[in-house]
């Protein structure tokens, strides 16, 4: 398994942890609240417990290659 494998399947393993068996439509509100405290944690953790390079690193790196990723999936889920 390659790099990008391990991290999607990371991704699919933190998606359900996240969701916690709860529906993700339903349940949307108290699902994005979970989200939240696992997108400030992260960072901060990884810029060791730096809050202003935590920030800079979401706006910086994290949310502009969220965008991507979110637009490469609707891309792919467009009829040709």
């Amino acid at each position: 398994m390659n790099n990008a494998q391990k991290d999607t399947y990371r991704a699919l393993a933190a998606a359900k942890e996240i969701c916690d068996g709860r529906h993700p439509m339903e349940d949307r509100a108290t699902i994005l609240i979970t989200l939240d405290h696992v997108i400030a944690t992260v960072p901060i953790a990884a810029m060791g417990n730096d809050p202003k390079k935590a920030i800079a690193m979401l706006n910086e790196g994290v949310i502009p290659s969220v965008e991507e990723r979110i637009m490469l999936f609707a891309n792919k889920r467009q009829p040709k």
